[in-house]
């Protein structure tokens, strides 16, 4: 029996009471944060790279309500936590690393958002797919444009635009592009099975932009206003090399009609599938190969076999079109799309066919 017991017996014999260590902050344990967001209902554009996603940016941007940033790769945008102090600290906090990720991406976007004057935001920048589960868990009420276009004719405008000042060396080859643009492609199509959104072509948009942009102010809750379609008039835009695509069509100011799709001899099968699950045909009408579309797992990741075209779908991005360190694979084609392959996509040794300018 320690001291306490018996000095307390006689306290409370004495004079009625008891000793008793106050209970002090240890027992005091702070709440999971709520998640409150400075940023309210964003847009998100998600896309492979040479999908036209820079074209829709300066429409919507174009809208008197939307703001639309110069691409801004999220996921390079990240707090370093990795000492044991910092980690005890924020255990303590009932923090998690992703946490003040998803703080910071929610400050910085807030902010420009803020300084821009318009109400929503519409976020675009083709590697942010990549990490499209964690941008939905920050932003539970965002909303979700998914832009497509044909693959073919993506793996085309990619390898045509691959330009060393601002890719990684070793990158440029049609089976690395092809590899790269097929991850990129199979996000998206990860993000439209897991996400609640509405769905553009690059087709329409470029063939009938303003039902596509009637459309898509419908989807987004906003009255369509005529001059989207006339972005040039803009000085606000930030169109140029390295904030996505900066050909001299993009910097025309009008929408330009879209190339068509190349003439391919030959596309790789795991391309063609990829064409086949969007519901693309081919040059002369004809249906790509149904049989082996890409299938999903519970996860939403592609079957074993699809995954085997150069590069694992780590999340890295280190093995597509940015320097070799940034990892975006998607915000550098800044030289005109002057050229497409038209022939075994897919193979190293395919010849390119010159065809008009696309915009992206």
């Amino acid at each position: 029996m320690g001291w306490k017991e018996p000095v307390n017996s006689v306290l409370t014999r004495t004079i009625g009471y008891q000793l008793q260590r106050p209970p002090g902050h240890r027992t005091k344990v702070l709440p999971p944060p709520a998640g409150g967001r400075m940023l309210t209902m964003p847009v998100f554009i998600f896309s492979p790279a040479r999908s036209g996603s820079t074209l829709l940016r300066a429409i919507l941007g174009s809208h008197t309500r939307l703001y639309a940033p110069p691409e801004l790769p999220l996921m390079h945008i990240v707090v370093r936590a990795e000492t044991k102090w910092i980690q005890t600290s924020l255990r303590a906090l009932q923090l998690t690393k992703e946490d003040l990720d998803h703080m910071l991406w929610d400050r910085v976007l807030a902010d420009t958002l803020a300084r821009s004057g318009k109400p929503v935001v519409v976020v675009k920048t083709p590697s942010n797919v990549l990490y499209w589960p964690r941008i939905a868990e920050c932003w539970p009420d965002a909303r979700f444009i998914f832009l497509l276009r044909h693959p073919a004719a993506v793996v085309a405008s990619l390898h045509a635009s691959w330009d060393a000042k601002w890719q990684a060396p070793g990158t440029g080859s049609l089976e690395k592009v092809t590899a790269s643009a097929l991850r990129y492609m199979r996000k998206v199509e990860e993000a439209r099975n897991g996400l609640a959104g509405h769905t553009v072509r690059y087709e329409d948009l470029t063939a009938d932009p303003e039902t596509t942009a009637r459309q898509l102010c419908r989807f987004l809750g906003l009255a369509f206003e005529p001059a989207m379609l006339d972005y040039g008039q803009f000085a606000d835009l930030r169109i140029a090399p390295g904030l996505g695509d900066a050909s001299k069509n993009i910097r025309s100011g009008r929408i330009q009609p879209g190339t068509p799709p190349p003439r391919s001899a030959e596309v790789s099968p795991a391309l063609a599938r990829m064409c086949a699950t969007w519901g693309y045909r081919q040059p002369d009408g004809q249906p790509y190969e149904a049989a082996g579309s890409p299938e999903w797992d519970a996860a939403g990741q592609p079957a074993p076999d699809e995954a085997q075209d150069g590069t694992a779908d780590d999340g890295s991005g280190d093995a597509n079109f940015g320097t070799a360190d940034d990892g975006s694979g998607d915000a550098n084609f800044g030289t005109a799309d002057d050229g497409s392959g038209d022939a075994n996509f897919g193979t190293a040794d395919a010849r390119r066919e010159q065809q008009p300018s696309d915009q992206h």
